[in-house]
């Protein structure tokens, strides 16, 4: 069984993994869901505006922090090598890596940036917004199963 810091490391990691997890989940289920009904102009400064506020440090110290609990769990279970929940500690931290942070990085990101560079009100952003909310939207349900998963795996480490 994983003990002292260790374990506090580990639940730590259930726990920002699955905060995380939580909030895409629910942009994925009813976030986006609304804002798509919105007129694109509107749907779009929503979104930039969510985007914006999602920078700011509440948001960013869990998303953020997760990954470099993540990252140190890594790193201490190939130098450790524990007896019990080395597969389930590497497997945690792959996903949230990865599946989480890394999605992030290349896929989400990048449709944010574009969209903010765009002008709400203008018939190629509305065109682009339907394309946006598709793809952006995907990669978030990515998003939220790697976390989700992430916290599970860390789970089952304890056990």
């Amino acid at each position: 069984m994983i003990d002292g810091p260790y374990f506090v490391l580990t639940v730590l990691g259930v726990l920002g993994c699955g905060l995380v997890a939580g909030v895409f989940c629910g942009f994925s289920t009813f976030v986006m869901r609304g804002i798509a009904e919105l007129p694109p102009a509107q749907g779009v400064a929503a979104m930039n505006a969510i985007n914006v506020a999602a920078l700011r440090p509440p948001f960013m110290l869990v998303f953020l922090g997760s990954a470099g609990l993540c990252a140190v769990l890594a790193v201490v279970t190939f130098v450790l090598l524990p007896d019990d929940g080395t597969v389930e500690l590497l497997l945690g931290s792959a996903l949230y890596l990865f599946g989480s942070f890394g999605v992030t990085v290349v896929a989400n990101v990048p449709r944010n940036e574009a969209l903010l560079k765009m002008e709400p009100g203008a018939p190629e952003t509305a065109l682009y917004w339907r394309t946006y909310v598709r793809e952006w939207t995907m990669w978030n349900h990515v998003r939220t199963v790697a976390s989700a998963a992430a916290a599970v795996s860390y789970t089952l480490a304890l056990t």
